[in-house]
Protein backbone atom coordinates (compact mmCIF):
# COMPACT_ATOMS: atom_id res chain seq x y z
CA UNK A 1 0.00 0.00 0.00
CA UNK A 2 1.36 3.51 -1.03
CA UNK A 3 1.50 6.21 1.67
CA UNK A 4 -0.66 9.26 0.77
CA UNK A 5 1.48 12.66 -0.48
CA UNK A 6 0.20 14.47 2.67
CA UNK A 7 3.23 16.61 3.50
CA UNK A 8 3.38 19.13 0.43
CA UNK A 9 6.68 20.09 -0.82
CA UNK A 10 9.18 18.91 1.44
CA UNK A 11 12.86 20.34 1.33
CA UNK A 12 15.54 18.29 2.06
CA UNK A 13 18.83 19.83 2.87
CA UNK A 14 22.44 18.79 2.85
CA UNK A 15 25.30 21.88 1.84
CA UNK A 16 28.25 20.63 1.28
CA UNK A 17 30.07 17.93 -1.29
CA UNK A 18 28.53 15.04 -2.91
CA UNK A 19 29.66 12.25 -1.11
CA UNK A 20 27.72 13.79 1.80
CA UNK A 21 24.55 14.14 -0.62
CA UNK A 22 25.14 10.43 -1.55
CA UNK A 23 24.50 9.63 2.12
CA UNK A 24 21.39 11.44 2.10
CA UNK A 25 20.13 9.34 -0.27
CA UNK A 26 18.08 7.01 1.75
CA UNK A 27 16.87 10.15 4.10
CA UNK A 28 15.59 11.54 0.36
CA UNK A 29 13.48 7.99 -0.08
CA UNK A 30 11.92 7.94 3.02
CA UNK A 31 10.81 12.27 2.56
CA UNK A 32 9.77 10.71 -0.74
CA UNK A 33 6.59 8.17 0.62
CA UNK A 34 4.76 11.04 2.29
CA UNK A 35 5.83 14.34 0.23
CA UNK A 36 3.97 15.77 -3.23
CA UNK A 37 6.73 16.77 -4.12
CA UNK A 38 10.94 16.93 -2.82
CA UNK A 39 13.60 19.60 -3.44
CA UNK A 40 16.68 19.25 -2.58
CA UNK A 41 19.01 22.48 -1.35
CA UNK A 42 22.56 21.22 -2.56
CA UNK A 43 25.65 23.40 -2.34
CA UNK A 44 27.22 23.99 -5.62
CA UNK A 45 29.90 21.11 -5.23
CA UNK A 46 26.53 18.78 -4.51
CA UNK A 47 24.07 19.34 -7.08
CA UNK A 48 25.18 16.58 -9.22
CA UNK A 49 25.05 14.27 -6.43
CA UNK A 50 22.03 15.66 -5.83
CA UNK A 51 20.41 15.21 -9.04
CA UNK A 52 21.24 11.54 -9.08
CA UNK A 53 19.57 10.80 -6.11
CA UNK A 54 16.40 8.73 -6.71
CA UNK A 55 13.34 10.28 -5.05
CA UNK A 56 14.39 13.81 -5.48
CA UNK A 57 12.16 15.68 -8.17
CA UNK A 58 14.46 19.21 -8.39
CA UNK A 59 17.50 20.46 -6.97
CA UNK A 60 18.05 24.46 -5.65
CA UNK A 61 21.46 25.02 -4.93
CA UNK A 62 22.81 27.35 -2.40
CA UNK A 63 26.51 28.63 -1.28
CA UNK A 64 26.69 28.28 2.54
CA UNK A 65 28.63 30.74 4.55
CA UNK A 66 28.76 28.57 7.35
CA UNK A 67 30.23 25.25 5.48
CA UNK A 68 30.85 26.10 1.98
CA UNK A 69 35.30 25.09 1.65
CA UNK A 70 35.37 29.29 0.11
CA UNK A 71 32.75 30.81 2.07
CA UNK A 72 30.95 33.35 1.08
CA UNK A 73 30.41 37.04 2.84
CA UNK A 74 27.27 36.88 4.65
CA UNK A 75 25.06 39.38 3.17
CA UNK A 76 21.35 40.66 2.48
CA UNK A 77 21.19 39.52 -0.92
CA UNK A 78 22.35 36.10 -0.26
CA UNK A 79 20.06 35.79 2.53
CA UNK A 80 17.40 37.16 -0.29
CA UNK A 81 18.43 34.78 -2.60
CA UNK A 82 17.95 31.53 -0.64
CA UNK A 83 14.61 32.65 0.55
CA UNK A 84 13.39 33.07 -3.21
CA UNK A 85 14.74 29.99 -4.06
CA UNK A 86 12.64 27.93 -1.48
CA UNK A 87 9.12 29.98 -1.70
CA UNK A 88 6.83 27.43 -1.64
CA UNK A 89 8.25 25.16 0.13
CA UNK A 90 5.86 23.37 2.98
CA UNK A 91 8.07 21.68 5.63
CA UNK A 92 12.03 20.92 5.84
CA UNK A 93 14.48 18.44 7.07
CA UNK A 94 18.12 19.97 7.34
CA UNK A 95 20.81 16.88 7.19
CA UNK A 96 23.86 18.00 9.03
CA UNK A 97 27.07 15.71 10.25
CA UNK A 98 28.00 16.05 13.81
CA UNK A 99 30.32 19.22 13.23
CA UNK A 100 27.67 21.40 11.39
CA UNK A 101 25.05 23.41 12.62
CA UNK A 102 21.17 23.29 11.47
CA UNK A 103 20.11 27.17 13.54
CA UNK A 104 21.53 29.36 10.26
CA UNK A 105 19.48 27.41 7.66
CA UNK A 106 16.60 27.51 10.24
CA UNK A 107 16.55 30.88 10.78
CA UNK A 108 16.33 31.68 7.09
CA UNK A 109 13.73 29.25 5.98
CA UNK A 110 11.65 30.56 8.92
CA UNK A 111 12.42 34.06 7.34
CA UNK A 112 11.02 32.37 3.67
CA UNK A 113 7.66 30.88 5.57
CA UNK A 114 8.33 27.48 6.18
CA UNK A 115 5.93 26.07 8.62
CA UNK A 116 7.57 23.13 9.32
CA UNK A 117 11.61 22.15 9.83
CA UNK A 118 13.09 19.06 11.21
CA UNK A 119 17.05 18.78 12.28
CA UNK A 120 19.33 17.85 14.86
CA UNK A 121 20.17 20.14 17.40
CA UNK A 122 21.98 19.57 20.83
CA UNK A 123 21.98 23.86 21.41
CA UNK A 124 18.66 24.99 22.10
CA UNK A 125 16.96 25.90 18.81
CA UNK A 126 13.82 28.17 20.33
CA UNK A 127 11.09 28.65 17.73
CA UNK A 128 13.49 27.74 14.58
CA UNK A 129 12.74 23.87 14.73
CA UNK A 130 9.50 22.37 15.20
CA UNK A 131 11.31 18.57 15.99
CA UNK A 132 14.65 19.01 17.05
CA UNK A 133 15.95 15.78 17.45
CA UNK A 134 18.68 15.07 19.78
CA UNK A 135 21.76 12.38 19.00
CA UNK A 136 24.49 11.83 21.59
CA UNK A 137 27.73 13.24 19.45
CA UNK A 138 29.80 11.08 21.28
CA UNK A 139 28.84 7.89 19.37
CA UNK A 140 30.61 7.26 15.67
CA UNK A 141 27.05 6.53 13.95
CA UNK A 142 27.29 6.26 9.80
CA UNK A 143 26.00 9.17 8.05
CA UNK A 144 23.62 7.46 6.04
CA UNK A 145 21.78 5.96 9.32
CA UNK A 146 22.41 10.02 10.95
CA UNK A 147 20.48 10.78 8.24
CA UNK A 148 17.70 8.49 8.00
CA UNK A 149 17.12 9.13 11.66
CA UNK A 150 16.41 12.82 10.75
CA UNK A 151 13.76 11.94 8.50
CA UNK A 152 12.22 9.26 10.79
CA UNK A 153 11.75 11.89 13.78
CA UNK A 154 9.88 14.03 10.87
CA UNK A 155 7.52 11.12 10.66
CA UNK A 156 9.19 9.68 7.09
CA UNK A 157 9.90 6.17 6.70
CA UNK A 158 11.46 4.29 4.28
CA UNK A 159 9.16 2.60 1.75
CA UNK A 160 8.62 -0.98 2.10
CA UNK A 161 11.50 -3.33 0.87
CA UNK A 162 13.99 -0.70 1.12
CA UNK A 163 16.78 -1.57 2.81
CA UNK A 164 18.27 1.77 3.46
CA UNK A 165 21.47 1.12 1.32
CA UNK A 166 22.82 3.84 -0.96
CA UNK A 167 21.48 4.41 -4.57
CA UNK A 168 21.46 6.31 -7.54
CA UNK A 169 19.14 7.26 -10.56
CA UNK A 170 18.80 4.24 -13.02
CA UNK A 171 19.77 3.80 -16.15
CA UNK A 172 23.13 5.21 -16.27
CA UNK A 173 24.50 6.08 -19.48
CA UNK A 174 26.50 3.38 -21.31
CA UNK A 175 30.10 4.23 -21.02
CA UNK A 176 31.27 1.93 -23.76
CA UNK A 177 29.22 3.53 -26.43
CA UNK A 178 32.13 6.85 -25.31
CA UNK A 179 35.11 5.16 -24.27
CA UNK A 180 35.44 1.91 -25.52
CA UNK A 181 33.71 -1.96 -24.77
CA UNK A 182 36.83 -2.82 -23.06
CA UNK A 183 34.67 -1.03 -19.97
CA UNK A 184 32.18 -4.02 -19.43
CA UNK A 185 31.68 -5.17 -15.53
CA UNK A 186 34.00 -6.24 -13.92
CA UNK A 187 36.95 -6.12 -16.12
CA UNK A 188 39.14 -3.06 -14.49
CA UNK A 189 40.25 -1.39 -11.47
CA UNK A 190 39.67 2.05 -11.42
CA UNK A 191 42.23 4.45 -9.34
CA UNK A 192 40.77 7.76 -7.77
CA UNK A 193 43.74 9.99 -6.88
CA UNK A 194 42.02 13.15 -6.07
CA UNK A 195 39.95 14.22 -3.08
CA UNK A 196 38.65 17.46 -1.65
CA UNK A 197 41.01 17.82 0.67
CA UNK A 198 44.86 17.54 0.69
CA UNK A 199 44.88 15.83 4.25
CA UNK A 200 42.96 12.85 2.77
CA UNK A 201 45.23 12.43 -0.02
CA UNK A 202 47.28 9.23 -0.61
CA UNK A 203 50.49 10.45 -2.13
CA UNK A 204 50.78 10.56 -6.05
CA UNK A 205 53.78 9.25 -6.79
CA UNK A 206 52.13 5.89 -4.17
CA UNK A 207 49.44 6.27 -6.97
CA UNK A 208 51.60 5.95 -9.66
CA UNK A 209 53.27 2.91 -8.61
CA UNK A 210 50.29 1.22 -7.39
CA UNK A 211 48.57 1.69 -10.48
CA UNK A 212 51.71 0.03 -12.18
CA UNK A 213 51.97 -2.85 -10.10
CA UNK A 214 48.00 -3.57 -10.68
CA UNK A 215 48.85 -3.68 -14.03
CA UNK A 216 51.77 -6.16 -13.85
CA UNK A 217 49.38 -8.66 -11.44
CA UNK A 218 47.15 -8.67 -14.18
CA UNK A 219 44.26 -5.83 -14.11
CA UNK A 220 43.20 -3.23 -16.82
CA UNK A 221 43.33 -0.14 -15.10
CA UNK A 222 41.24 3.70 -15.26
CA UNK A 223 42.78 6.47 -13.61
CA UNK A 224 39.74 8.80 -13.13
CA UNK A 225 39.13 12.81 -11.86
CA UNK A 226 38.97 16.19 -12.51
CA UNK A 227 42.88 17.38 -12.16
CA UNK A 228 44.24 16.37 -15.71
CA UNK A 229 47.76 16.62 -14.31
CA UNK A 230 47.08 14.50 -10.99
CA UNK A 231 45.53 11.93 -13.36
CA UNK A 232 47.80 11.95 -16.21
CA UNK A 233 50.79 11.33 -14.07
CA UNK A 234 49.27 8.54 -12.11
CA UNK A 235 48.22 6.44 -15.42
CA UNK A 236 51.85 6.78 -16.17
CA UNK A 237 51.20 5.72 -19.86
CA UNK A 238 50.06 1.93 -18.19
CA UNK A 239 46.33 3.05 -17.43
CA UNK A 240 43.69 4.89 -18.72
CA UNK A 241 43.79 8.09 -18.30
CA UNK A 242 39.76 9.46 -18.00
CA UNK A 243 40.99 12.62 -15.89
CA UNK A 244 38.58 15.54 -16.79
CA UNK A 245 36.75 13.45 -19.57
CA UNK A 246 33.59 11.88 -17.49
CA UNK A 247 30.36 13.88 -16.07
CA UNK A 248 29.63 12.71 -12.80
CA UNK A 249 26.48 10.40 -14.41
CA UNK A 250 29.27 8.85 -16.46
CA UNK A 251 31.89 8.07 -13.56
CA UNK A 252 29.27 6.50 -11.65
CA UNK A 253 28.48 4.36 -14.61
CA UNK A 254 32.47 3.74 -14.81
CA UNK A 255 32.48 2.81 -11.31
CA UNK A 256 29.55 0.48 -11.47
CA UNK A 257 31.55 -1.64 -13.93
CA UNK A 258 34.38 -1.85 -12.00
CA UNK A 259 35.70 -5.06 -10.16
CA UNK A 260 37.13 -2.44 -7.34
CA UNK A 261 37.77 1.00 -6.94
CA UNK A 262 41.11 2.24 -5.49
CA UNK A 263 39.97 5.91 -3.58
CA UNK A 264 40.73 8.28 -0.21
CA UNK A 265 37.52 9.78 1.89
CA UNK A 266 36.10 11.48 -1.25
CA UNK A 267 32.81 11.43 -2.90
CA UNK A 268 33.68 8.62 -5.51
CA UNK A 269 34.21 6.05 -2.23
CA UNK A 270 30.24 7.36 -1.71
CA UNK A 271 29.08 6.70 -5.64
CA UNK A 272 31.08 3.35 -5.82
CA UNK A 273 29.05 2.30 -2.34
CA UNK A 274 25.54 3.75 -4.17
CA UNK A 275 26.13 1.35 -7.24
CA UNK A 276 27.37 -1.66 -5.26
CA UNK A 277 31.39 -1.46 -6.20
CA UNK A 278 33.93 -2.69 -3.41
CA UNK A 279 36.25 -0.24 -2.42
CA UNK A 280 39.74 -0.46 -1.40
CA UNK A 281 39.45 2.86 1.07
CA UNK A 282 42.35 5.00 1.64
CA UNK A 283 41.17 6.49 4.52
CA UNK A 284 42.74 9.08 6.91
CA UNK A 285 41.26 9.49 10.22
CA UNK A 286 40.52 13.21 10.13
CA UNK A 287 37.26 12.20 10.30
CA UNK A 288 35.71 9.08 11.95
CA UNK A 289 35.72 6.02 9.94
CA UNK A 290 32.91 5.01 11.24
CA UNK A 291 30.48 7.92 9.99
CA UNK A 292 32.37 8.24 6.51
CA UNK A 293 33.39 4.28 5.60
CA UNK A 294 32.09 2.90 2.23
CA UNK A 295 28.47 2.44 3.32
CA UNK A 296 27.15 -0.98 2.61
CA UNK A 297 29.64 -2.47 0.01
CA UNK A 298 32.55 -4.91 1.04
CA UNK A 299 35.56 -2.95 1.45
CA UNK A 300 39.28 -3.15 2.39
CA UNK A 301 40.07 0.41 4.95
CA UNK A 302 44.26 1.27 5.15
CA UNK A 303 45.44 4.33 6.84
CA UNK A 304 46.45 4.05 10.35
CA UNK A 305 43.65 4.97 12.12
CA UNK A 306 44.84 6.02 15.36
CA UNK A 307 47.59 8.59 13.84
CA UNK A 308 47.62 11.91 15.58
CA UNK A 309 45.44 13.82 13.05
CA UNK A 310 42.55 11.38 13.99
CA UNK A 311 39.68 13.51 14.63
CA UNK A 312 40.99 17.20 14.01
CA UNK A 313 38.48 17.58 11.11
CA UNK A 314 41.98 19.20 9.41
CA UNK A 315 41.39 19.89 5.42
CA UNK A 316 45.70 20.16 5.38
CA UNK A 317 47.81 17.14 7.61
CA UNK A 318 48.42 19.10 10.68
CA UNK A 319 51.40 16.15 11.48
CA UNK A 320 54.73 16.96 9.83
CA UNK A 321 55.35 13.64 6.68
CA UNK A 322 51.71 13.12 6.37
CA UNK A 323 52.01 9.66 8.76
CA UNK A 324 48.56 8.09 8.25
CA UNK A 325 48.66 7.45 4.85
CA UNK A 326 51.83 7.86 3.67
CA UNK A 327 52.87 4.79 5.50
CA UNK A 328 50.26 2.84 3.10
CA UNK A 329 52.55 1.10 0.28
CA UNK A 330 51.25 -0.13 -2.82
CA UNK A 331 51.79 -3.45 -2.26
CA UNK A 332 48.80 -3.37 0.34
CA UNK A 333 46.93 -2.06 -2.00
CA UNK A 334 47.88 -4.80 -4.87
CA UNK A 335 47.06 -6.67 -2.05
CA UNK A 336 43.75 -5.52 -1.27
CA UNK A 337 41.97 -5.62 -4.59
CA UNK A 338 42.94 -9.08 -4.52
CA UNK A 339 40.96 -9.72 -1.28
CA UNK A 340 38.45 -7.98 -2.98
CA UNK A 341 38.42 -9.45 -6.32
CA UNK A 342 38.65 -13.37 -5.28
Amino acid sequence: MTAPADRGRVLVARLDDAGDVLLAGPAVRAVRTRAAEVVFLSGPNGRAAAGLLPGVDRVVTWRAPWIDHTPPPVSMAGAEELIGLVRGVDEAVLLTSFHQSALPLALLLRLAGVARITAISNDYPGSLLDVRHVVDESVDVPEAERMLAVARAAGFELPPGDEGGLAVRRPLPDVRRRFGRAFGPGSYVVVHPGTSAPARTWPADRHRQAVRELAEDGHRVVVTGTERDLTAYVAGGVAADLGGATTFTELAAVIEGAAVLVAGNTGPAHLAAAVGTPVVSLFAPVVPLERWAPYGVPSVVLGDQHAPCRGSRARICPVAGHPCLSQVTSEQVVKAVRELTQ
